[in-house]
């Protein structure tokens, strides 16, 4: 990593996402938990490349490993397993880096919105003192109980709420762990009680750790629904595509692009939620561009135009109107490939299929319609 006096020092970061994570209520590691389409242990990791740390290690569970593990590489990190505490995980990972590392910064997985700033004035810090520990004032008025009585109120301008990361001198750190033993909350208390001490270096309040199940709902910060509508006529000598599958029947949808009801709905239900114009501000259909155009092709621009605006789409839900042909088992593909084109999980997205009993324009087999709602959030990812 280059820093700002114009050297170049060796610096690693250790991701920690061997946890339970069960507080969190999910039932599986949180740090698989998807924020804008990606777990939050690959925000975290491409914090850390993106700020140009020569080495990410990512310390997970044997359990995880072929869940979790495939995404932690593909996002540009080395794996080392963990132990049975965080204290434990740290004195591992340190061990598994190599021994010309100047600067090593330790972060908890769980902390997905940790910036650049924040990284390098860590980094900065440690180089320049020996240690810098993100940290913000707190907020709160902090109380020193016992037996529920309060004790004593320690002045608020004196306390600082430590996040991560919290980065040290390789060689000092990697001694503090060596002289201690048990389990200990975070970082700075190791190098402290070795005998050094830890400096506090600026955080961010945005840099959230998501521990509890009320956390996951801060973690999409500021959720807000969409909802959409399209309805399209049946006709002869045009192919049927519902949610990007091609749907073998005697007529097809009549549209400027290939007439996607499906996709166009949930495309609608996107920029809704966003905001944004419908499908055809964005997609006229008179412009020769669209004409026969994919609506899946569509869709994915439809993500990028969120993505732009530090939103994503969080949960599809969306049901097709039709009286022929049977759709159920053409669903799963169309889940998948929608899921892939709005860059959600598979998981994420749900579709269903109903008729009308013969009444109306879709009863009467003359039309297919479709309508979508999508939950979606700003992940303030970058």
């Amino acid at each position: 990593m280059r820093y700002r006096d114009g050297t170049d020092r060796r610096t690693a970061a250790i991701v920690l996402c061997a946890g339970k994570g069960e507080r969190t209520g999910l039932g599986y590691n949180k740090a698989l938990y998807m924020i804008d389409g990606e777990p939050m242990a690959v925000h975290s990791i491409k914090a850390f490349t993106d700020a140009g740390a020569d080495k990410v290690l990512c310390v997970i569970s044997p359990a995880d490993e072929y869940a979790l593990g495939v995404y932690a590489e593909d996002a540009g990190a080395e794996l080392c397993y963990g132990g049975g505490t965080r204290t434990e995980s740290v004195r591992r990972a340190l061990a598994c880096l190599d021994d010309d590392t100047e600067i090593v910064l330790i972060h908890d997985g769980a902390r997905p919105f940790v910036t650049e700033e924040v990284i390098r004035g860590a980094a900065e810090n440690a180089a320049e003192n020996g240690s810098g520990i993100a940290a913000v004032p707190t907020t709160d008025a902090i109380k020193v109980v016992a037996g529920g009585k309060i004790l004593s109120s320690p002045r608020k301008s004196d306390l600082y709420n430590a996040q991560t990361p919290q980065a040290f001198r390789f060689k000092e750190i990697t001694d503090a762990y060596a002289r201690v033993s048990g389990d200990y909350g975070d970082d700075a208390e190791v190098y402290a009680l070795a005998g050094y001490t830890p400096r506090i270096t600026v955080g961010d309040y945005a840099n959230k750790k998501i521990t509890t199940s009320a956390d996951l709902i801060l973690g999409a910060d500021g959720l807000r629904t969409g909802v959409g509508y399209d309805v399209h006529r049946l006709v002869e000598d045009r192919d049927l595509i519902l949610g990007g599958v091609y749907i073998p029947y005697e007529k097809g949808l009549l549209g400027h692009s290939d007439a996607d009801v499906l996709t166009h709905a949930v495309m609608d239900a996107m920029l809704s939620a966003a905001g944004l114009p419908d499908i055809g501000n964005i997609f006229p259909d008179n412009d020769p561009e669209y004409k026969g155009c994919s609506s899946i092709l569509m869709l994915s621009h439809v993500a990028k135009l969120l993505k732009e605006r530090r939103l994503a789409a969080h949960y599809i839900s969306a049901v097709i109107v039709a009286e022929k042909p049977k759709l159920a088992k053409f669903i799963p593909r169309m889940r998948e490939t929608i899921a892939r084109a709005a860059n959600v999980p598979v998981s994420s997205v749900n579709i269903g299929a109903t008729t009308t009993e013969g009444m109306g324009v879709t009863g009467e087999g003359k039309a297919i319609a479709a309508e979508a709602y999508v939950l979606a959030g700003s992940s303030r990812m970058r």
